[in-house]
């Protein structure tokens, strides 16, 4: 059955603030996947360590604040450097379990001098590999206080049986030139992920489908108070917000025709399966290919910058 793909949407909550506690969530939800066969799980956009409600929710934009900063301090501390081997747990067990797995962090990167962030999302293939790290390429909004723009070198795609999967987080799914370019290396199982909204999920993840004629799997965390690290600076502020749901989840998954396979679940935290066909998407390209029969590269094409992009060049 090569044509078929069973996925797990991991709808799970952070322990905000707490990568340690988080990543234990995700090892308990990658097992739960494993045992009911999926061969490929999806997480929500910067589940490890979680995304930063607090900038919406405590006057970020107040220059030079000490609770911002101390709170962004504690944030950084938490972020996942890769290289240091902070996914290698998460790795493992995807290669124990030859299970793929979609993965939204905030990103501590080494070669932009450790000390910003990014919101990437990771892809680890059913060996335990790390085969691509997509850098948001552009936060949103209030994100722009807490995490820095990305660059082009996630934009990849990876087989998986007869799938070819592409990722982007949240907004970025709304920018037409990044789905173009992974339309245009043969996506035809879209990853999107978010921090948790139905408003988000709702008309997009059909809208991306029916452009495509892909599937499109859309997979949003959730977060209340009582998922606030107890370690988190300045915590009984947030919880004064009187804002008791910060994500409500919405995971969703529409076919290539832009039906809905799995309609938007929310304020449900667990494991959402459900088994995809591959020639549905065939059946779907017959009458449109955006990036085949229905492209006019004569007119108009597409560059993409790839190259992970740094300050400095070293030689030694």
């Amino acid at each position: 059955m090569d044509h078929t793909l069973k996925i797990g949407l991991g709808q799970i909550a952070p322990v905000l603030l707490d990568k340690n506690k988080t990543i234990e969530k995700i090892l308990a939800c990658i097992e739960k996947a494993a045992n009911q066969g999926c061969e490929l799980l999806v997480f929500g956009e910067g589940l490890l360590p979680g995304y930063p409600f607090w900038l919406s929710t405590m006057n970020a934009s107040t220059f030079e604040s000490d609770i911002q900063k101390d709170i962004h301090a504690q944030y950084i501390l938490q972020s996942i450097t890769i290289e240091k081997g902070e996914l290698d747990p998460i790795c493992a067990l995807a290669k124990n379990h030859k299970i793929a797995i979609y993965l939204g962090i905030i990103e501590r990167a080494e070669n932009r001098g450790g000390h910003s962030l990014y919101c990437s999302l990771v892809y680890i293939n059913p060996e335990g590999v790390i085969c691509s790290v997509h850098r948001k390429l552009q936060p949103t909004y209030e994100e722009r206080l807490s995490w820095a723009p990305g660059d082009g070198n996630g934009l990849k795609v990876h087989s998986l049986k007869q799938f070819t999967l592409g990722g982007l987080n949240c907004w970025e799914n709304w920018m037409p030139l990044p789905r173009a370019a992974l339309y245009g290396m043969g996506e035809n199982l879209h990853i999107a992920v978010w921090p948790g909204s139905l408003e988000n999920t709702k008309d997009i993840t059909r809208f991306i489908a029916k452009e495509s004629r892909s599937f499109v799997v859309s997979v949003s965390s959730l977060c209340y108070q009582k998922d606030i690290a107890t370690s988190m600076p300045h915590r009984a502020l947030m919880i004064e917000s009187d804002q008791d749901i910060f994500a409500n989840g919405g995971s969703c998954i529409a076919g290539p025709d832009g039906q809905w396979v799995v309609e938007p679940v929310i304020e449900k935290e667990g494991l959402i399966v459900q088994t995809i066909d591959f020639k549905q998407v065939l059946r779907e390209r017959q009458n449109f290919d955006p990036s085949g029969h229905y492209s006019r590269p004569d007119v108009t094409k597409l560059m993409v910058n790839r190259t992970r992009q740094s300050t400095i060049n070293i030689e030694d």
